[in-house]
């Protein structure tokens, strides 16, 4: 069967600290804004020295090259140890002090020191910029490649503004989130590129060849049954660590699942994630998950939520590549929950009484919607159905865990998931590419509508097309 992962509508998304700013407005961009005449400079545990340079002089080599002692207590009382806070991890002073001596600037060992530890960073003149593959509201990515080594790598140039705390703030936590995991299926942070004269940073991650919302867009690229087994397995394994370090992604989608050469699939783009304490819970925006995988809960305004958020997602991708097309393609968030209703049912009157969402009153629907996905999705594999209901029930306490999913009928049931190794080798295929040839599509077919009648390309005005 094809499969076209939806290049879905932009998700309005901001940080808990922009969301004030973004209440009435989803489709506007974040105010933070980085400096672009600065130089950065990626972390490696094997380098013992860096070269420091003035700002002026490594903006120059940034456009050219990627992108342009201990206090006693009296007797008698007890010694406190201070817990680390996960949201902000501030070195001690003696460690922070040698972090800016190592090259890093001030304002990132304060918010995020313990996240540096054992790396220096590396210059900005060592990456030499490919492509652009990718790019979002905080951040652009870039193919590249390492000078010292060969290596091709992903460069992720963040934007910030390291003037406002909130701002290095909401960037120090993609780095202290990436820090924490470690999993196969979680992409891996290598390193950090940036210096002590910088307002600039580049993240460095492993290169991938695909995502899976390019690979699936592709005309050549049909999954059968155990492919799609063999990628869901992976992205729940990838979700059950997440959740497991207290992780939550909150942006799960096909352009942030890459995939490389040997069919491994991990999850990518950690720049909405959230650390989350089931025990200790505390507000979090709903101005998170792009539209067409963001579940009922974020709709109406829920800001007291956890994994099930992730959930919801990966029971869209599940659908999706199962059916070929996007299922819930909404354009504003009144249609998308008016797709999910339609799809999933609408919630019970016990469920809009527990819940108390903020917008319940302005979108409970007068009379209730049936459920309605088996019939929607009759060809489905009768053993997908349980999984898929699961993942997409109303109620997000229904969705259950990341483990319970892996352990599944889907799973179990013959044809199996097929290896990794085992799937086909596809050309390289990203998001931006399917973006590409549909742009490049819709190009060609204005000119073959407007030829006729002005009969030279040259009289075709750009912006037309």
């Amino acid at each position: 069967m094809g499969c076209v992962l939806g290049r879905e509508v932009s998700s309005s998304v901001v940080s808990e600290s922009k969301e004030a700013a973004a209440k009435n407005n989803l489709s506007a961009q974040s105010s933070r804004n980085l400096e672009e005449n600065s130089n950065v400079s990626v972390a490696k545990t094997e380098s013992n020295v860096t070269i420091e340079t003035s700002q002026n002089e490594e903006s120059q080599k940034e456009d050219n090259k990627v992108g342009g002692g201990d206090n006693k207590k009296p007797k008698g009382e007890s010694r406190r140890r201070s817990k680390p806070n996960p949201r902000l991890s501030n070195p001690p002073k003696h460690l922070h002090g040698e972090q800016v001596a190592a090259g890093w600037p001030p304002w990132l060992s304060a918010v995020c020191g313990e996240a540096l530890n054992g790396w220096i960073p590396r210059r900005a003149d060592t990456f030499e910029k490919i492509d652009k593959i990718g790019s979002g509201t905080y951040s652009n990515v870039y193919k590249a490649r390492d000078l010292l080594t060969g290596k091709v790598v992903a460069l992720k140039k963040v934007r910030f503004d390291n003037l406002e705390p909130e701002s290095v703030k909401f960037m120090a936590r993609e780095i202290l989130i990436l820090r924490r995991l470690d999993h196969t299926n979680v992409v891996k942070l290598e390193g950090l590129v940036t210096s002590r004269m910088s307002c600039s940073l580049y993240l460095v991650f492993e290169y991938m060849d695909h995502d899976l919302a390019g690979l699936a867009a592709s005309p050549d690229v049909k999954f059968t049954e155990p492919q799609v087994k063999c990628y869901m397995h992976q992205l729940l394994s990838g979700l059950e660590h997440c959740h497991k370090r207290g992780v939550l992604h909150r942006d799960i989608k096909g352009s942030n699942l890459l995939i490389d050469n040997e069919g491994v699939l991990r999850i990518a783009d950690f720049g909405l994630a959230s650390f989350f304490d089931p025990n200790r819970k505390h507000p979090m925006t709903s101005r998170v998950v792009t539209l067409w995988y963001r579940p009922p809960e974020l709709l109406l305004g829920a800001t007291d939520y956890g994994v099930g958020v992730d959930l919801w997602s990966a029971g869209c991708i599940l659908a999706e590549l199962l059916a070929g097309k996007p299922i819930m393609p909404g354009r504003t968030e009144v249609e998308q929950l008016h797709k999910i209703y339609k799809l999933c049912g609408s919630p019970s009157d016990e469920y809009w009484k527990k819940s108390k969402l903020p917008n319940a009153t302005l979108f409970k629907p007068r009379e209730p919607y049936r459920r309605s996905i088996r019939e929607t999705f009759k060809d489905f594999p009768p053993s997908s159905f349980p999984l898929i209901e699961t993942l997409l029930a109303i109620d997000p306490a229904e969705r259950q865990t990341a483990t319970a999913a892996l352990k599944s009928e889907f799973f179990m049931t013959e044809p199996y998931a097929c290896e990794p190794s085992s799937l086909p080798k596809y050309p390289p295929s990203k998001e931006i590419d399917a973006k590409r040839r549909d742009d490049e599509a819709r190009r060609s077919l204005f000119l073959d509508l407007y030829f006729p009648l002005v009969g030279t390309s040259s009289s075709v005005p750009s912006e037309f097309y």
